[in-house]
């Protein structure tokens, strides 16, 4: 209970200072952990970061002030952490999909964003088959995009990144010499969304030559950059078997997060996550799984 009881502190914490600016290391103070932690634990339980937690609900409660009273848009912008009304206008538009200053007038529709509260709720009971390993430092091949959100949540941005880019998909498993495995390598996680690999082992002859673009070309070559992986403890969880083992992989990281995290003595590190995926074994499609590389360090 003690996890619960830390991350409704903090929110609370947030709640109280809405209008204040407020820093991510004092949120987390309230729960006992890093701000890095707390961040992570949080966007993996909830689908959001705190930074759009922040936003949304100042949003909506700006919404609401305007639609009840007579306060000037200017003051209404400022109050929520807005330098301008141009910002806060846009802003607000693209959250209630009208302008500040419609807000007032007969009919408008506003959306509302609640406070969030946590509720205890008996879990657990299953099985979690898992490993700790410490892998060294390790080199992999790929290309990138920058996502908004939270990683897995909003799966069609990945999803689409994986249908868009099947050529590149195929020469980095032709030179990988692997087509039934690839990594996702996850980084950069933070307020302003993440960097997204697709990424495999190649061997430091590749490597090296494709950086160079001595080969495939500059049209191919220049997609690819070395991604380097520090040397980092992860607990290695699997995905049940099945044909779309994508599916099931985002409850999965939530249940780590909500049931083998807060009492295995772990706290997430700061080190890329990384999801393998197995796309075959032998010839059943219905054998796909993912493993997921959680990064870890003990607790202090």
């Amino acid at each position: 209970m003690d996890w619960i009881i830390g991350l409704q502190k903090a929110i609370d914490y947030i709640e109280d200072n809405i209008t204040e600016t407020i820093d991510y290391e004092t949120v987390a103070a309230q729960s006992f952990s890093s701000s890095y932690n707390f961040q992570r634990v949080f966007s993996i339980l909830c689908g959001f970061t705190v930074g759009e937690y922040i936003r949304c609900r100042r949003l909506s409660l700006a919404g609401a002030e305007l639609a009840a009273g007579t306060a000037k848009v200017i003051d209404v912008a400022l109050k929520y952490g807005y330098e301008s009304p141009d910002s806060f206008a846009k802003a607000f538009r693209k959250f209630h999909g009208i302008l500040p200053s419609e807000a007032r007038e007969c009919g408008s529709v506003l959306r509302a964003y609640s406070r969030l509260v946590l509720k205890f709720s008996l879990e657990g009971g299953k099985k979690m088959n898992y490993r700790i390993e410490t892998k060294d430092e390790m080199v992999l091949t790929g290309y990138k995009r920058h996502f908004e959100g939270v990683p897995g949540e909003r799966q069609t941005q990945e999803k689409d990144m994986y249908v868009t880019t099947r050529p590149l998909q195929y020469i980095l498993g032709a030179l990988a010499g692997d087509i039934e495995k690839d990594y996702n390598v996850i980084s950069n996680i933070g307020d302003d969304g993440y960097d997204f690999y697709i990424a495999n082992h190649l061997t430091e002859y590749y490597r090296n030559n494709l950086e160079k673009k001595c080969i495939l070309g500059e049209e191919f070559a220049r997609h690819y950059e070395n991604v380097t992986i520090p040397k980092a403890t992860y607990a290695v969880f699997e995905t049940e078997r099945s044909a779309y083992p994508t599916l099931t992989f985002l409850e999965l990281r939530r249940q780590i997060a909500s049931e083998w995290l807060p009492s295995s003595g772990y706290q997430l590190a700061e080190a890329p996550e990384i999801v393998v995926t197995h796309w075959y074994r032998g010839a059943k499609s219905d054998d796909r799984y993912r493993e997921l590389w959680i990064p870890i360090e003990k607790c202090e």
